[in-house]
């Protein structure tokens, strides 16, 4: 399953998490992105288990985040924190 998103929803969690809605290259605003498609298809596959395909994007999208988290937390520290907090992503 393809998730599409509309273009205000990409500007509204870019203004929130990037600090500007034109600015998609962010690393914060990648990960809110990727967080966000990533629930997304966690809540489709509730519903549909046996939708192998959807489940191997989903995996990607997680190893892309993970990546991304982890340049993050070695280029600053504290904007991984804030981040992490705000997406409520690790406990």
């Amino acid at each position: 399953m393809a998730v599409y998103l509309k273009k205000e929803k990409l500007e509204e969690i870019f203004q929130e998490y990037g600090g500007d809605a034109k600015n998609t290259g962010s690393t914060e605003g990648q990960i809110a992105l990727f967080t966000f498609r990533i629930q997304s298809l966690s809540e489709h596959l509730k519903e549909n288990k046996k939708d192998h395909s959807c489940r191997r994007a989903l995996l990607g999208l997680v190893g892309q985040r993970r990546k991304m988290l982890a340049y993050l937390a070695k280029k600053d520290v504290n904007k991984y924190r804030q981040l992490i907090e705000k997406l409520g992503i690790r406990k």
